[in-house]
């Protein structure tokens, strides 16, 4: 039975319109240098400070130090803000519908973020999503050692809402990141979902169990899992 549904947030269930990934690009290009599209889907989902210091080196070929990491971190998070703040972000179609419905069918249901606490805060209080009358609970970067692909937040995703088995978790997202955290961890779904920055045709050429156009449609995919 499917207990817990690991969720990823922007462009999994939150419409923010690009902004994160136009943040990170304009944020390491100030440092000099340019990055493609490609360079930046490379990243969609991992940790920022991460992708900071990998999208520097691809566009400059410089190594940042730490300290220097968390300058151009800043700048990112300033940016993003900024642009939340311009165009509010929203909860995609459908999602806060199937919140409901998972946790009415006695689904937990965790969402799992690339972001830290200073970004995601801000983000869920703007969208007045909260533990526990939303989700059950949130888990970010700051939770865990190592971000995706490494399977920790979702194995702390299941410490927090009590689920001690991964064949009762599903994972989705929308980025390949996602899908390889998922199957990393074992998990027994591993959905790569259709709305966000990459299409279901790209994430269909990396290892998951199932694909959808957007959550809205999970809560019957978790039934027909559950009925199996």
């Amino acid at each position: 039975m499917i207990e817990l549904v690991a969720l990823d947030m922007a462009g999994t269930t939150i419409d923010e319109g690009g902004a994160v990934y136009q943040a990170l690009q304009q944020a390491v290009e100030a440092g000099g240098g340019s990055l493609s599209e490609a360079d930046i889907e490379a990243w969609m989902g991992a940790d920022k400070r991460q992708a900071i210091a990998a999208l520097t080196y691809i566009a400059t070929g410089t190594v940042l130090t730490e300290s220097e990491v968390e300058s151009v971190y800043q700048e990112f998070h300033d940016r993003l803000l900024a642009a939340y703040r311009a165009e509010p972000p929203r909860p995609i179609a459908g999602v806060e519908a199937a919140f409901v419905q998972l946790r009415s069918m006695g689904v937990k249901v965790a969402l799992t973020t690339g972001f830290s606490a200073d970004v995601h805060g801000p983000l869920l209080s703007a969208l007045g999503w909260a533990v526990p009358e939303t989700v059950d609970a949130v888990v970010c970067t700051d939770d865990v050692r190592s971000a995706r692909p490494a399977p920790y937040m979702i194995f702390h995703a299941m410490e927090r809402c009590g689920v001690m088995n991964v064949a009762g978790v599903l994972v989705a997202g929308d980025t390949p990141r996602d899908l390889e955290a998922g199957m990393n961890a074992g998990a027994r779904a591993v959905v790569g979902v259709g709305t966000g920055g990459v299409t279901l045709a790209q994430l269909e050429l990396h290892p998951h169990t199932h694909l959808l156009e957007s959550l809205a449609t999970l809560p019957e995919l978790v039934a027909s899992l559950n009925a199996s």
